[in-house]
């Protein structure tokens, strides 16, 4: 089973999502991206149930991008599962302390609340994850994280840095087989 874990602000019918769920579909591969809460809590809780859920029938491999990445690590490190990050934010409390206030779902414009409350619950989620059994895929013109972060935090990934592209990580359908065979 993989399960994809979306940035923020976003949901479960994002482009990389879309394009993960299609291969998966055609290749009969057990995939599942959630629609998340903003509520950093109740979303790790869903992710927990998820793979307590399947990991008693399969192998679970997890997929995250931005703060998906970030929650990715921590499940990743908790359950000792194989994972891809994508341009994954290395210091949410830092990055989404920015972010305080309405927020909107990049997809269907729905608001959102996002509080101090929000940012400060990220912090126990952070954890000592060096990058064992992990993909890291970063490109150079991320315009919202910075990439170095995730290169230099995560010194046992494997890593594939891409010299330019932007925060949604541009061509990700290039990397679609490599990322679910990982």
């Amino acid at each position: 089973m993989i399960i994809f874990i979306h940035g923020f602000g976003s949901d479960g019918h994002g482009s990389k999502a879309t394009l993960l769920r299609q291969y998966c579909a055609e290749h009969n591969i057990p995939f599942i991206a959630p629609s998340l809460s903003t509520i950093p809590d109740l979303a790790i809780s869903t992710l927990e149930e998820l793979i307590e859920q399947w990991q008693q029938h399969e192998q679970v491999k997890l997929i995250g991008s931005s703060l998906g990445g970030f929650y990715a690590m921590y499940l990743a490190n908790k359950y000792s599962l194989p994972v891809v990050l994508i341009n994954p934010s290395m210091a949410p409390v830092f990055t989404l302390s920015k972010k305080i206030g309405q927020g909107i779902n990049f997809h269907d414009f729905t608001s959102f609340e996002w509080s101090d409350n929000h940012v400060q619950s990220l912090d126990k989620y952070q954890c000592s994850f060096s990058g064992q059994h992990c993909l890291l895929l970063v490109q150079t013109g991320d315009d919202v994280l910075d990439y170095k972060l995730a290169v230099d935090k995560l010194p046992d990934a494997k890593q594939v840095i891409e010299q330019g592209g932007n925060h949604g990580f541009e061509g990700f359908e290039r990397y679609v087989v490599s990322v679910v065979k990982h």
